[in-house]
């Protein structure tokens, strides 16, 4: 594993985690977000993940893991570390409260409603809490996504780094309200997404400690790469789809989702 291969992971892990700085923004140029822009964003963020969860990384880990074990073996242990990955990831939908939980979808008046409520403040630090919680998985999936193949890391980084605006901005409404701070809502929204590369080191670390075990590595991968492709298709499924219904027509935001699967099917066979 070269330098410059994890480096350019590293990098492209934080970006994606720091996006949620740019949803902070929104507080900064403009009181309420384009709703329908975002539909369609979040449509297309939802397009990119699942066609490369279900062409990419599900393909991936299945090859990494018949290099260790007899064909219906290996696809036994591909499914069951998908659904590994989507349990993991529902099991933090569980834990934190449906009111502080950036997953759950919310209506698009949500962020001008918000302004009325009691304990703004509270809301917005539970909400960064939340994102940070949710973000440490995300920060895996595009680490090891970038680690196995680069062009492929940049298209998760962007899928994801598109799906935390929105975080970014239930972070920062509900804060400058509260504070009427521009600036520290959107530094609270901005580092809410550092748990992303907190999650690459989990992968480094990973990687690093199989490193030298060829047999050993490949199960590890396999299995990771499974329990990613599960992970990115839960949120588009349970976030990103949902979310973007509640801001625009479904045809609109259908558009999205194939426009999304498009550009990424034309750039795995560009490059």
């Amino acid at each position: 594993m070269e330098f410059s291969s994890v480096a350019a992971a590293f990098f492209l892990t934080l970006a994606a985690g720091l996006s949620t700085g740019i949803g902070g923004l929104s507080i900064l140029f403009s009181r309420k977000p384009n709703t329908s822009f975002l539909a369609l964003a979040l449509g297309f963020s939802a397009g990119v993940m699942l066609y490369v969860s279900f062409i990419e990384i599900f393909p991936s880990a299945s090859t990494a893991l018949s290099a260790v074990f007899e064909p219906k073996v290996s696809s036994a242990w591909t499914v069951a570390a998908f659904f590994i990955g989507m349990a993991f990831i529902m099991l933090i939908d569980f834990l934190i409260p449906e009111e502080k939980n950036p997953h759950e979808p919310k209506d698009a008046d949500d962020f001008a409603s918000s302004v009325s409520r009691k304990g703004l403040l509270r809301v917005g630090l539970s909400t960064a809490l939340a994102i940070a919680v949710h973000n440490f998985p995300e920060g895996l999936a595009t680490f090891m996504s970038s680690v196995h193949d680069p062009q492929l890391g940049v298209s998760v980084a962007f899928a994801i780094a598109v799906h935390n605006i929105p975080e970014g901005i239930a972070v920062a409404v509900p804060v400058y309200y509260a504070t009427r701070n521009r600036k520290k809502a959107f530094f609270l929204s901005l580092f809410s997404g550092l748990a992303e590369p907190l999650g690459g080191l989990l992968g480094f670390a990973l990687i690093s400690l199989f490193a030298l075990h060829t047999a050993a590595a490949s199960v590890v991968f396999g299995a990771v790469f499974a329990a990613v492709a599960g992970i990115m298709v839960y949120i588009s499924l349970d976030e990103l789809l949902p979310t973007a219904e509640k801001y625009g027509r479904h045809h609109f935001v259908l558009a999205g989702v194939i426009g999304g699967m498009a550009v990424m099917a034309v750039s795995l066979l560009l490059f």
